[in-house]
């Protein structure tokens, strides 16, 4: 039980499941009483306006009729409420309610009743604006310094400043560089209006500027409409990094004044002047602010958060937290029966309540432990057997935890055989997840389909299945299965070619296969005389040629694209591996003696380089189109507006023929695009059969080929930010520079902290080529950086290739 708890003074359940925020309270004497006494206005987004005159009552009690003044049901959802001198020729208050399309004045009176009654109280619309534009919120003050009165600032969504003085329209401005609302206030002391702008940044804009603005040729209702003006131009600009909740203004007196904004996670201070006098990081998420002066000699702050804590600071010292019974999106502080420093809070479900800071003491006594013996031996003996625990616990290394032998969940993969009856020229395969929960024994299965997407060929016909699923307790847990696609998904059995460009050889240890054994499911159209050879056609490439030797036992694979070899090469070494692994054959190996394809490896990445080029450059002739197009149009509609009609002395036909450049450009930058995440693809593809070759020509561990994969495969898409070559140029140097550096020399290669699109492949050509010379002179690589050992020897010669 807590010592520091908000003290209930009075409090109640506002409406039935209505929604409020920050701008939905306001205390203050709106009825102008003699006795000065404070009254609670809350409005909500279902247009329900309310006024309270709250009295104290016992706690769990309800609370009294007579407590609500008035509730009246509004026209349009309630934003804001806010109580000043909004009517000319009268000092009174008046409550001023602002609606998405509609701003109304009205007065509140009360007259004496009957004694059963009570006072009746009345709300008398004084005077309204209909807005052209949907409200966001306002602010009030004497603006330029008037005095006796308040007018109205009010914010739409879209960035204009409509200010009303009193009954009438004055002027409305657009803020510069607008995006988003933020919060907005007013500072009497510099006659400035204070609001964050979507670029995190808090601006101030003198009354004054906005007023000689002001365009005196155009009529109000145009103004209003239009929002035409000069261009502002703010006082000042202060970066704080983070959007803000709300801003509020206290001084001190008509000499220091101080503007505090509420961040997502730090409370600023500025002076008048946009100097910060202190941030305070806080430390849980704010939900409202009210900063108030008591003594006039110090600023206090109401800080509420989301863990319904509210916090009391004095510039940046705690000085005071209580806790809540709710999670306050607004807070005011009111003088209610004679009783100062009442703070009055509500919450976004309409929770509102009274309160006060103080303690009380607890009544609550912890009950006396009863004495009892303690056996020295049991606490030895389980001391001893926490203590093992924690030994062997320390002796594993991994960090993550182990799976159980008996999981509650198991996930499996099974890819039909035969293909879809769909389509026989779009091939679709089925595969079934199988889900299993081994406690219960329930297993159900879920039918998913696999097909060719785009007309060109997939990077690799590898899949992965994921489930998130929770234990028995409550745990949350992931089951991962990975999966091989069929090939005859990609291509389907052709005759064989004779002649072909690009030509691989893979050598064995064992005599060959027979090719229908390997790849039966091609081998319903292979002739008798033709069992050592055989051809595939890819469904969006070129056709492929697989042959065993009968002398020797290496296999060829021979295509006119070096990128199309790479499904048929992979499937090839898995087929082999599986086949003398069903024959318990743990020596068999695949070997590649060279050359590897260099020159066509590097044809491929320059088209694909040369498309990133090409983007790059019809992004800039759309940004210069689209510019000249904007241009236009500025000049077409000052020709419109013009009251003296002038000859349009061909803008028309410019922005047409402007338009058809951006529509031609944009549909050129498409084109282009797909193209590239095409040439991205067969660049992986390319990528990975260069990978394989080197693991088999240099026998390469897993470890090592899991090295070259992240080097040469770090992005899994391709994005102009941040594209394939720079990224695999940067990895390639680190390599060169560490664990594959030969001499001191390499230690000065230049690494960029900042990656960018490079202006050609030369660098990274050659990168890539001493890579694999180092490779080839016996290079590992490692992540180690313990590597002097294989330096010397690297710098002695030791190292021989392969």
């Amino acid at each position: 039980m807590s010592l520091f708890k908000a003290r209930e003074w009075w409090s109640t359940i506002v409406g039935n499941k209505e929604e409020f925020d920050q701008g939905c309270l306001c205390v203050a004497n709106v009825d102008n009483s003699s006795s000065v006494q404070d009254k609670i206005i809350v409005g909500s987004y279902m247009g329900f306006l309310r006024i309270y005159n709250p009295h104290p009552i016992k706690p769990g009690h309800a609370m009294q009729a007579e407590d609500m003044l008035l509730e009246v049901q509004l026209c349009e959802p309630i934003l804001q409420v806010e109580v000043g001198k909004f009517v000319s020729g009268t000092e009174l208050l008046h409550l001023a309610v602002l609606h998405c399309k509609k701003l109304c004045i009205y007065a509140v009176s009360g007259s004496l009743g009957n004694t059963e009654h009570g006072n009746q109280y009345q709300l008398k619309r004084m005077y309204e604006h209909n807005l052209y534009r949907t409200a966001y919120n306002m602010t009030h003050g004497p603006f330029g310094g008037i005095k006796g009165q308040d007018l109205i600032c009010v914010q739409s969504v879209d960035g204009m400043l409509m200010l009303f003085e009193q009954e009438s329209y004055s002027f409305g401005r657009f803020l510069p560089g607008f995006l988003l609302p933020g919060p907005l206030t007013y500072s009497s002391r510099t006659d400035s209006f204070i609001t964050v702008s979507s670029c995190r940044q808090v601006e101030s804009y003198r009354y004054q500027v906005l007023a000689l603005a002001k365009d005196a040729e155009i009529q109000e209702t145009e103004q209003q409409k239009i929002g035409s003006g000069k261009k502002l131009v703010v006082d000042w600009i202060s970066n704080i990094g983070e959007q803000a909740l709300d801003v509020c203004v206290v001084s001190f007196n008509q000499l220091v004044s101080s503007i505090f904004v509420l961040g997502e996670r730090n409370l600023f201070c500025f002076k008048d002047n946009g100097q910060i006098r202190f941030i305070k990081k806080l430390d849980h998420s704010p939900s409202c602010f009210l900063p108030y002066s008591v003594s006039g000699t110090a600023i206090n702050t109401l800080i509420g958060n989301h863990n319904s804590i509210l916090h009391v600071y004095q510039d940046m010292t705690l000085k005071w937290a209580t806790q809540l019974p709710h999670i306050p999106v607004a807070a005011r502080l009111g003088k209610l029966l004679n009783l100062k420093g009442v703070i009055v809070t509500l919450s976004d479900s309409g929770y509102l309540q009274c309160s006060y800071l103080g303690t009380d003491p607890s009544l609550f006594q912890a009950p006396k432990v009863e004495a009892r013996n303690i056996n020295y031996a049991e606490y030895d003996a389980e001391m001893n057997k926490l203590q093992k625990i924690i030994k062997e616990v320390r002796k594993i290394k991994d960090i993550l935890p182990k799976s159980e032998k008996s999981e509650d969940f198991a996930l499996g993969v099974t890819v039909l055989p035969d293909l879809d009856s769909v389509s026989a020229l779009f091939p679709i395969y089925l595969f079934i997840v199988l889900l299993v929960f081994t406690e219960s024994s329930v297993s159900k299965t879920v039918v998913l389909s696999a097909f060719r997407k785009g007309n060109y060929l997939p990077a690799d016909l590898e899949g992965s299945v994921t489930a998130s699923y929770n234990t028995a307790t409550g745990a949350p847990r992931v089951a991962q299965c990975t999966f091989r696609l069929p090939l005859r998904l990609v291509c389907f059995p052709a005759q064989p070619l004779k002649t072909a460009s690009q030509k691989l050889t893979i050598d064995t240890n064992k005599p060959t296969v027979s090719l229908i054994t390997l790849f039966s499911d091609f081998a319903d159209q292979i002739d008798e005389d033709q069992l050592n050879v055989l051809g595939f056609q890819l469904l969006a490439g070129s056709r492929i040629t697989l042959l065993a030797s009968k002398t020797s036992q290496r296999y060829r694979i021979q295509c006119d694209q070096l990128e199309d070899i790479w499904l048929i090469t992979k499937e090839l070494t898995l087929r082999l591996e599986q086949h003398f692994g069903r024959q318990n054959c743990k020596d068999f190996v695949c070997t590649f003696s060279g050359p590897i394809p260099l020159q066509d490896y590097f044809d491929i990445i320059d088209h694909h380089f040369e498309l990133r080029l090409n983007a790059m450059k019809y992004e800039q002739l759309l940004a210069e189109r689209a510019i000249q197009f904007r241009a236009i149009e500025r000049c077409l509609l000052t020709r419109f507006k013009d009251k003296t009609p002038a000859p349009l002395q061909h803008l028309d036909t410019l922005l047409e023929g402007t338009y058809r450049q951006v529509i031609a450009l944009a549909d050129a930058a498409e084109e282009n695009q797909a193209i590239m995440f095409q040439a991205f693809t067969k660049l992986k593809s390319a990528t990975q059969l260069v990978i394989l070759l080197i693991s088999l020509w240099q026998k390469l561990s897993a470890d090592q080929v899991a090295i070259l994969e992240a080097t040469f495969l770090p992005l899994t898409q391709n994005t102009q930010e941040l594209g394939w070559e720079e990224t695999v140029d940067a990895s390639i140097s680190h390599l060169l520079k560490t664990c594959l550096s030969k001499n001191s020399k390499d230690h000065a290669l230049t690494l960029f902290n900042q990656l960018c699109i490079p202006k050609d492949t030369n660098r990274l050509k050659k990168h890539i080529t001493l890579l694999f010379d180092r490779l080839a002179k016996g290079g590992r690589m490692s992540l180690n950086t313990d590597l002097d050992c294989q330096q010397l020897m690297l710098l002695s010669g030791k190292l021989h290739p392969g």
